[in-house]
């Protein structure tokens, strides 16, 4: 195999510039703990979003119950907290 890498595709270094201004005065080992709830997040946001489609589907009032979500073991995620508010938030401030 070849010892180095030819391929330029010519965004890897502002990909990496942001990175770093994503990252801040924080550690890179300690990234993985930003990175991890951001996963976390978006997996809890996902669930509680399909169970919020289907209880609005059936038209009965209970989208806001938090005993809906969590009688299924499913997080309740206030409205500000949700995935969709966080990256619009996030969107705006570029």
């Amino acid at each position: 195999m070849a010892d180095t890498n030819t391929a330029d595709i010519g965004f890897e270094k502002q990909i990496w510039n942001a990175v770093c201004v994503l990252r801040g005065n924080m550690d890179a080992s300690e990234y993985k703990n930003v990175v991890l709830g951001l996963i976390f997040l978006k997996y809890i946001s996902d669930r509680f979003e399909d169970k919020y489609e289907e209880l609005c589907a059936e038209g009965e009032g209970f989208e806001e119950d938090i005993d809906e979500y969590t009688s299924e073991g499913i997080f309740f995620v206030p409205a500000c907290a949700r995935w969709n508010e966080i990256a619009k938030r996030r969107i705006l401030r570029k």
